[in-house]
């Protein structure tokens, strides 16, 4: 009875309930895309790409990207990925089971049929675990097996709570505003390894932080902000608010 109990709350009510809310806070959050023509172009060349952000800032993609359907995501064989990846489920992306200690090579070859049938895929570069900031080469690995652009994807909000985690966890306030950025996408040849491989990992890290950093930067410049969140951004933008 007990185990019948844990697995129901496991497997149903903390999935069902954490998303609920999720997609109540979510809802509030007035969102405005940037440079959205970088994942335009790349989409319109390639029909797929890969989505490369930082686990700290994830939280307004969870529900913002399950407009990106169809859309896939590499998730741990771990009992906390299980819980994941039955959240992912829910909203509809597809969960692929595996990371560098386990069942990363068969995760890898359904990310690359995935890719190829027209899935867009999500990564989280230093999760779950970081360190923060880190970009792990999973992602380039990705990237290559797939032959799709890497599209840097930056979330910033106005306001926020920020958790005393490993990464300092961000979540947007209720009613913050929230830009999504994409930056210009970044290739990475297949044939790339050994000290290639490892300064195109650097570099790719280096162009995440600098692209975080300069979007966090726009908050302080109200005229930039007002064009941002403009009836005219918006529609360019094609992206229809949120509130």
């Amino acid at each position: 009875m007990r185990r019948s109990l844990l697995f129901f709350i496991y497997r149903y009510l903390i999935p069902y309930g954490g998303l609920l809310l999720v997609k109540a806070l979510s809802a509030t959050y007035r969102i405005r895309l940037y440079d959205p023509e970088n994942e335009q172009t790349v989409l319109d060349r390639h029909q797929s790409l890969v989505y490369a952000s930082w686990h700290q800032r994830f939280f307004p993609g969870i529900t913002f990207f399950s407009s990106r359907k169809p859309i896939a995501i590499m998730i741990s064989q771990s009992r906390d990925g299980e819980m994941v990846a039955r959240v992912v489920d829910i909203l509809g992306w597809r969960s692929v089971r595996g990371s560098s200690t386990r069942g990363g090579v068969a995760a890898l070859r359904q990310l690359k049929d995935l890719a190829r049938a027209g899935y867009k895929i999500g990564h989280i570069v230093d999760g779950p675990k970081g360190p923060f900031g880190y970009v792990k080469p999973g992602l380039l690995r990705i990237a290559q097996v797939a032959g799709k652009p890497v599209v840097p994807t930056i979330t910033s909000a106005q306001k926020k709570w920020v958790f005393n985690s490993w990464d300092r966890f961000m979540v947007p306030k209720p009613f913050s505003r929230v830009i999504i950025r994409f930056g210009d996408a970044i290739d990475v040849p297949a044939e790339l390894e050994g000290d290639a491989f490892e300064r195109k990992r650097v570099s790719i890290e280096q162009r995440l932080k600098e692209l975080y950093e300069d979007t966090d930067r726009m908050w302080a410049d109200p005229d930039k902000i007002a064009g941002i969140f403009s009836k005219w951004a918006t529609k360019r933008s094609g992206h229809i608010p949120q509130s």
